[in-house]
C-alpha cells in the first residue's frame, strides 16, 4: 500500500525541498565568490602590498645601503602586522654578483613555489581560508643595469614572498546584488514549478479524476457504482473519496434498504427476481397489524417488526432464501430457484406457527400476533401474482394460498368492484374536476387556449388520471355521468375566462342522445360561440360517419369549433377530414414525443401538417416535453403546441 501524505505534508516538503536546493544553491556560490575573491582581490591587494615593498628597498638601494641596511627594512616591514611576514630571495644573476646567501639560496633550492617565481610568474598560495602566500618575480629595469651589470633588461633578479593574511575581504556590491536579484528570481521559478508539478500530481489530476467519476456516476444514475481514484496518495483527496462513497452508501441504503430493519426492500426485490429466469416468493403479512398500532403505539408497533423480521430471518430452512422488507407489515422471502408444493407448505406452515407461538414483549406488555401468506412461482408478474394471493387468503381466511390464473379473474373482478364505487363516490361527493392545460401559439408562445382533462380527486387531494378508471366507467356505463360533469364545469368556468377551451369527448358521447343534447342544450345556454371547440377522438374510429357529420353541423350553428384529436392513429382517414368539416387537427402525442429523434414520426407529422395546411385546417402537436421537440414541431409549421414543456394541468384561478 502506498504511502499517504496530506496537503499540509506536501506543502511542508515543497518548501523545504526548494529551501534545501536554493540555500545549497547559495552556499555553492558564495564559496565560489569567496573562492574568487581570494584568489583575485587578495592577489590584486598582494601584488600592491609586495609592489610597496619593492619601492621601499629599492629607494634604500639607490642610496647604496647595504645589505643589513635592507635586512633592518623587512624586519621592520614585518613588525607592521605580526601576521605578515616578507621575504626577498636573490636570483643566480645577483648570487654570481653580489655573492650568495645561504640560507636564502637553500630556501630556493626545495621551494618549488619559489623556483616558479624565478620564471617570471606570479604565484598565488592559498594557505587556508585566512592566509594566502604570495610569490612576486622582480624583472631588471633599465635603471635597475646600472647596478645589476650582468643582467638584461626582464630578467628576474629576485622574488619577493609575502605571508598575507585575509581579514576583511572585500566583494564588490554589484555582485552581491545580481546574485541576490538572480537567486530570488531562480528560488521563486524553483518553488513556483515544483508546487505546479506537485500540485498537478496531488491536486489537480485527483480532484479532476474525482469529478469526472462523480458525473459518470450522476450521467449513468447508477448508485451503486462507486468513486475509486487510482494511485492517490493524498488523505485530503481519499477523505473526499470516503466521503462521497459513504453518501452513496447511505443514499443506496435508503434506496434499496427498510431503515427499520436493514433488510433489502421492494426495488431490491424487483432487481432479483429480473436477474433469476424462475424463482418462488412468499410474502408474509401480519394480521391486523393496524390495530396493534393503534392499541399499543407506533414505537410498539415497530418493535413487532423488528422483532418478526428477526424471527423470519432465523426460520428460512432452506439455504438460498433472502428476506426483503415490503410496505407497511409485509415481508417478502425469496427464492432463485423451484421449490415443490410439499416444501411450500411445510415451509408456510412453519413460519406461520413460529409466528403464532411467539410472544412479543413490548414495554412490559404481551402481544400476539399471527400472519397470512401468499405465494406465487416463476419469472413474470412474481410480486403482482404472490399479493393477489395474499389478498385472496387473507379474504378467504386461508393461512396460505398459492397463485393460480384463476386468481387473477377473481382479483380484477374484486378490483372493478372496487373502482366502481371510488367513481361512483367521487360523482355523488363532487369529485371529479377539470384541469386545464395551456395551449400555445407556436410562433409567441403565448398562451391562447386550453385543454380540459379530467381528473379524479381522491380522499388525500390527489389527482388521479382518468387512465385508472375511465375505461372501467364506460363498461358500468358511467361515462355519461363523468362526460357531464365536466361540460357543465368547463362551461361554467369559461363564461367568464377569456380564452379558448377545448373539451373531449367521444364517438359515443355524440351517440348518446342524452349527452348529445345536453351539449346542445350547453351551448345554447352559456353562448360561449368559438371559446368552446369539441375534440373528437379520432383513435376510435369515426364508423358512425352521418350521425357525426350531423352532430358537428349542429355544434358548429352556435359558433363553437371542433378538432380531431389522437390524429396520427386509429384510422387517420384523411377522406374523412374533406367531408367533416373540422377546424383543428390535434397530432398524436406518439407522432410527437420522439420527432427529435424518429425520422419516420418526423415525416408523418409533416404530411399531415401540409394537408391541414391545404384543407385550411389549424395543427396542434401534443406532448411537447422540451425545446428541441419544439423547435421542430415549430420549424413544421404547426399551429399551436401543447405539453409540459409549457406547463402542465392545473386549476384556473
Amino acid at each position: 500500500m502506498n504511502k499517504r501524505t496530506t496537503y499540509k505534508k506536501l506543502i511542508l516538503k515543497i518548501i523545504l525541498l526548494t529551501l534545501t536546493i536554493s540555500l545549497s544553491v547559495a552556499f555553492l556560490y558564495a564559496q565560489y565568490m569567496k573562492q574568487n575573491a581570494i584568489e583575485k582581490l587578495t592577489k590584486v591587494d598582494a601584488k600592491k602590498t609586495t609592489q610597496l615593498v619593492f619601492q621601499s628597498l629599492y629607494s634604500a638601494m639607490e642610496k647604496g645601503w647595504n645589505r643589513d641596511d635592507i635586512d633592518k627594512i623587512i624586519h621592520r616591514l614585518n613588525n607592521v602586522d605580526e601576521n605578515m611576514i616578507v621575504n626577498i630571495y636573490r636570483g643566480d644573476i645577483v648570487n654570481k654578483q653580489f655573492g650568495i646567501i645561504q640560507k636564502d639560496y637553500e630556501e630556493t633550492q626545495k621551494n618549488k613555489l619559489i623556483q616558479q617565481a624565478f620564471k617570471n610568474t606570479e604565484v598565488l598560495n592559498i594557505v587556508d581560508d585566512t592566509a594566502i602566500d604570495y610569490y612576486y618575480p622582480v624583472t631588471a629595469q633599465n635603471e635597475c643595469l646600472k647596478c645589476h651589470t650582468q643582467a638584461s633588461t626582464g630578467d628576474v633578479l629576485g622574488v619577493i614572498n609575502i605571508y598575507y593574511p585575509i581579514k576583511d575581504l572585500k566583494v564588490s556590491l554589484s555582485s552581491i546584488i545580481n546574485f541576490f536579484l538572480i537567486f530570488t528570481i531562480v528560488f521563486s521559478i524553483i518553488i513556483f514549478f515544483a508546487l505546479f508539478a506537485e500540485f498537478d500530481k496531488y491536486l489537480v489530476r485527483p480532484i479532476k479524476s474525482f469529478i469526472n467519476s462523480i458525473n459518470t456516476i450522476s450521467n449513468e444514475k447508477n448508485i451503486k457504482k462507486r468513486v475509486s481514484l487510482q494511485n492517490n496518495n493524498v488523505e485530503e483527496i481519499d477523505s473526499m473519496q470516503t466521503v462521497f462513497n459513504n453518501m452513496l452508501d447511505s443514499i443506496e441504503f435508503q434506496f434499496y434498504y427498510d431503515s427499520l430493519t436493514s433488510l433489502p426492500n421492494r426495488k431490491k426485490l424487483i432487481e432479483i427476481i429480473s436477474e433469476h429466469e424462475n424463482g418462488v416468493l412468499i410474502i408474509v403479512d401480519i394480521d391486523k397489524f393496524q390495530e396493534i398500532n393503534d392499541l399499543y403505539g407506533d414505537n410498539s408497533g415497530d418493535e413487532i417488526l423488528i422483532e418478526t423480521a428477526k424471527i423470519l430471518k432465523n426460520n428460512i430452512p432452506i439455504n438460498g432464501a433472502q428476506l426483503y422488507k415490503l410496505h407497511a407489515d409485509e415481508y417478502a422471502i425469496y427464492y432463485p430457484f423451484d421449490l415443490s408444493y410439499n416444501e411450500i407448505e411445510k415451509l408456510t406452515t412453519h413460519i406461520s406457527q413460529v409466528i403464532d407461538n411467539t410472544t412479543f414483549e413490548v414495554e412490559g406488555t404481551q402481544i400476539y400476533a399471527s400472519v397470512t401468506i401468499g405465494v406465487a412461482y416463476g419469472n413474470l408478474f412474481l410480486l403482482n401474482y404472490a399479493d393477489i394471493a395474499l389478498k385472496l387468503a387473507k379474504k378467504k381466511k386461508k393461512r396460505f394460498l398459492i397463485y393460480d390464473s384463476n386468481m387473477h379473474i377473481e382479483y380484477e373482478y374484486e378490483q372493478n368492484l372496487y373502482w366502481t364505487k371510488k367513481i361512483k363516490d367521487a360523482i355523488n361527493n363532487n369529485m371529479i374536476e377539470p384541469l386545464y392545460q395551456p395551449i400555445v401559439d407556436t410562433q409567441t408562445k403565448q398562451v391562447v387556449k386550453y385543454e380540459a382533462l379530467m381528473r379524479m380527486v381522491d380522499r388525500n387531494g390527489e389527482y388521479i388520471a382518468p387512465i385508472h378508471f375511465l375505461e372501467l366507467a364506460k363498461k358500468n356505463k358511467l361515462y355519461p355521468e363523468l362526460t357531464q360533469i365536466i361540460i357543465e364545469k368547463t362551461f361554467k368556468k369559461f363564461k367568464n375566462f377569456n380564452a379558448q377551451v377545448s373539451i373531449n369527448i367521444s364517438v359515443e358521447d355524440i351517440l348518446n342522445e342524452y349527452i348529445h343534447s345536453i351539449i346542445i342544450e350547453k351551448l345554447h345556454e352559456y353562448k360561449l360561440k368559438d371559446k368552446i371547440v369539441f375534440e373528437i377522438l379520432e383513435s376510435e374510429g369515426i364508423e358512425n360517419y352521418e350521425e357525426v357529420k350531423h352532430f358537428i353541423k349542429e355544434v358548429k350553428k352556435t359558433g363553437a369549433k371542433i378538432s380531431i384529436d389522437d390524429f396520427g392513429t386509429g384510422y387517420s382517414n384523411f377522406e374523412y377530414l374533406m367531408k367533416l368539416d373540422v377546424d383543428y387537427i390535434k397530432i398524436d402525442a406518439s407522432m410527437i414525443k420522439n420527432i427529435d429523434k424518429n425520422k419516420n414520426s418526423k415525416i408523418v407529422t409533416e404530411t399531415i401538417i401540409n394537408f391541414a395546411q391545404k384543407m385550411n385546417i389549424k395543427t396542434i402537436a401534443e406532448f411537447v416535453h422540451s425545446k428541441d421537440v419544439y423547435d421542430i414541431v415549430k420549424s413544421l409549421g404547426v399551429d399551436y403546441a401543447q405539453g409540459y414543456y409549457f406547463g402542465e394541468p392545473k386549476k384556473l384561478d
